[in-house]
């Protein structure tokens, strides 16, 4: 488990130590160990990680084949299915997936490191900068649009880019990524990992991406329609909830993923501001990603503050050991109710909370805590300018079996959807899904017209 260098009291970490603790967060696997570890896995008939993982990924065959010494075999596996599959094997809760239901824990103690195998194909491929693993279909003539380069929004591209259609991209900020690019902490995605995968998968051919547009701005759904084929929103949410609390306003406090993103983008990690008494609130692994790299810059004191009891924060369990273990100090059954200071914030105020009658209601007991930072993590909000057509569904776009929407021609997936799982492994899945089911339907109407 990771360790970060830590600062003397109330002193400030050297510019080396702060570029030590982003190093990467699991060092990529040698060969050999490469080779031990797929050793260890069973090769099960009825494989339960394929059911645990949410893109179908043969995970059996591709650990055969690092096995056999055929690493491009298993990386053209795994990309069949996953073509973010480098991300997903650094980022994603591989211990509650996967891993989780590995046959090898009740026989072996601890079940085969899936995502570090996955890792170790996937960047051999990427990095060895051969011909890309697959092809395109003879052109269709159609072309379609895709909001947002994220996860989602790459994956739709990349698919029906496969299946013979030109895709242009249109993204609202200078990067693509998404939230690879932009939301997940630094350590996970060392050495500009997300742009190294973007240039990859973009090397099928047939994609554009246009920069600085955005939905509602630049774009109009309806002009999207007019000289598209199909469109495809994969944006993401991008609203930041609010607490509604008093001081909420005060400088120094500060959304959780603009934290992040500022960290992301900067050249220099020592240059990024913190606190020394950094409060985080909420109970996500964007919150522990948070915590974590204000104690990677140097913070003195990290609080994690959650209003519920711990066995519900959302976080995973390896997460959170990961800070308790890095010295992020954690708070349960706490709600925010203010924040105070003169010209930027001092002190938050916090509410004891409980569960009456099954809810949660407050205690009537307050405490204060010393601040000079404070991030919220309090999720992401539905925040896409787009026609009143367009249903929505508890806060975002409602979408069919077949990621259809309530506009014909449009379909969405993601975390902008309403059964969006705010995992970049579903966004991948639901982008690949979508792409498929547009392609069958114009496929299936020019059929219908040629009769």
């Amino acid at each position: 488990m990771k360790r970060l260098h830590q600062p003397a009291p109330e002193g400030a970490l050297s510019s080396e130590a702060i570029a030590e603790n982003f190093s990467d967060l699991h060092p990529p696997l040698a060969a050999a160990q490469a080779a031990v570890e797929a050793s260890r896995c069973l090769y099960c008939y009825d494989a339960p990680c394929i059911k645990a993982c949410p893109t179908g990924i043969d995970i059996p065959k591709f650990i055969h084949q690092i096995r056999t010494g055929n690493i491009d075999g298993s990386a053209t596996t795994i990309l069949s299915e996953n073509i973010m599959g480098g991300t997903c094997a650094r980022a994603c809760p591989t211990e509650t997936l996967c891993e989780e239901v590995c046959v090898v824990n009740r026989t072996q103690g601890g079940p085969v490191k899936i995502g570090a195998l996955q890792r170790f194909a996937v960047d051999r491929m990427i990095t060895a900068g051969g011909p890309h693993p697959f092809q395109r279909m003879k052109s269709s003539g159609r072309r379609f649009a895709v909001v947002g380069a994220g996860p989602a929004g790459l994956s739709f591209a990349h698919r029906a880019a496969m299946l013979g259609h030109r895709v242009i991209v249109y993204e609202a900020r200078p990067k693509p990524g998404g939230l690879n690019e932009y939301g997940l902490a630094a350590y996970k995605m060392a050495e500009d990992f997300a742009q190294a995968e973007v240039a990859f998968l973009l090397q099928i051919g047939g994609i554009e991406i246009e920069y600085g547009k955005a939905l509602g701005r630049e774009l109009t759904l309806d002009g999207l329609r007019g000289g598209h084929d199909c469109v495809f929103i994969g944006a993401g949410l991008g609203g930041a909830g609010l607490l509604g609390v008093p001081g909420e306003t005060l400088s120094g406090v500060r959304d959780a993923l603009d934290f992040i993103a500022g960290i992301r983008q900067a050249g220099n990690k020592s240059s990024v501001p913190v606190g020394n008494d950094v409060i985080v609130i909420g109970g996500g692994n964007t919150a522990i990603d948070a915590a974590m790299q204000a104690k990677c810059l140097g913070a003195a004191r990290v609080t994690l503050v959650y209003r519920r009891g711990q066995e519900a924060m959302g976080a995973t369990a390896w997460e959170q050991e990961l800070a308790a273990a890095n010295g992020v100090v954690m708070r349960f059954w706490a709600s925010p109710a203010g924040f105070s200071g003169v010209g930027r914030v001092e002190r938050a105020r916090f509410e004891e909370t409980r569960i009456e009658g099954g809810a949660l209601a407050p205690a009537g007991r307050w405490f204060d805590l010393p601040a000079d930072m404070v991030l919220k993590a309090i999720g992401q909000k539905f925040a896409l300018a787009a026609p009143s057509e367009l249903r929505l569904e508890r806060g975002r776009i409602w979408v069919d079996e077949q990621f259809r929407t309530s506009i014909a021609g449009v379909y969405a997936g993601g975390d902008c959807i309403h059964r969006g799982e705010d995992l970049t492994v579903r966004a991948v899945e639901d982008g690949k899904q979508a792409a498929m089911f547009a392609d069958a339907h114009l496929r299936d109407s020019v059929k219908g017209a040629s009769r």
